[in-house]
């Protein structure tokens, strides 16, 4: 309610390793907390899950350091510094099907703004139009200066 970082329900959630199938404890959410978490033994996992992202931005956070890995789909970039947002520390893989993979590396968090192709066609239309409108303003001041000369 006053902006502070509220955590997202997570679903469909599955542990991958060496095991076949992976075994995990689930805990919360409850009445008085709406934090959920997974517990596993200790070993080398991918844990990966489904989830609503408000915003087109992701943010995770961990106790410890992690790999991260998000794919990006084909409607989606990241290229446009004037629209997209990303944590210090990322390694980013455009493919020829134009997927995007953002990596980091023993990371405590990582940070994700992401747009689409409607998005990045209207910051085009904005700007354009701002364009017009300095013209327009600076036209009969350039006019009256070359006027007094």
């Amino acid at each position: 309610m006053l902006g502070e970082p509220t955590p997202l329900t997570a679903g469909e959630i599955q542990l991958s390793g060496n095991c076949s199938p992976c075994q995990f404890n689930k805990t919360g959410p409850s009445f008085t907390s709406n934090v959920m978490a997974i517990t596993f033994e200790r070993g080398n996992y991918t844990v990966s899950y489904v989830s609503p992202l408000r915003d087109n931005h992701l943010q995770v956070s961990f106790k410890s350091p992690y790999h991260v890995n998000i794919t990006l789909p084909q409607e989606f970039d990241v290229q446009n510094p004037l629209l997209a947002g990303i944590s210090p520390g990322a390694n980013i893989t455009r493919y020829p099907d134009n997927t995007t993979l953002i990596q980091w590396n023993k990371t405590l968090s990582a940070d994700l703004r992401f747009y689409d192709q409607d998005r990045e066609t209207l910051l085009f239309f904005f700007l354009q139009f701002l364009g017009i409108i300095a013209v327009v303003m600076l036209l009969p001041f350039l006019i009256t200066m070359r006027r007094k000369e």
